[in-house]
């Protein structure tokens, strides 16, 4: 299994972005595409869900209201929308297989992407 994540970059506060995990070589028994970051000095936390057999997603409590996981038609494709990026927001942003939803990063037993660093700064 591959994981790509892409979309990162600098953004100045208040900005917005798109992240995108292009997944390659998963099986239909981990259809769990889950993001989390990491900042420096900072355990990785988890964000977003979502589970392609129906679409449904899951947000951690403290990242409602600011993220959006999405999906394309074929599932080869997971996005995160952010909105009003702050500077705290700024890490690197994984995307990881399962076999089950979980925004608990020590909880995923699957595949991990390489992350794509997200810096916000004025």
């Amino acid at each position: 299994v591959q994981l790509q994540a892409s979309g990162g970059g600098s953004v100045q506060p208040g900005g917005s972005l798109t992240l995108s995990c292009a997944v390659s070589g998963a099986t239909s028994a981990t259809p769990a595409r889950g993001w989390y970051r990491q900042a420096p000095g900072k355990n990785r936390e988890g964000i977003a869900c979502i589970n392609l057999k129906d679409s449904t997603t899951y947000y951690a409590d403290h990242m409602k209201g600011r993220f959006a996981i999405s999906r394309d038609n074929a599932g080869d494709t997971v996005y995160l929308q952010i909105y009003g990026l702050q500077p705290e927001d700024s890490a690197i942003y994984y995307c990881a297989t399962d076999v089950r939803c979980t925004t608990r990063p020590d909880d995923v037993f699957g595949a991990w992407g390489q992350g794509t660093q997200v810096t916000v700064s004025s």
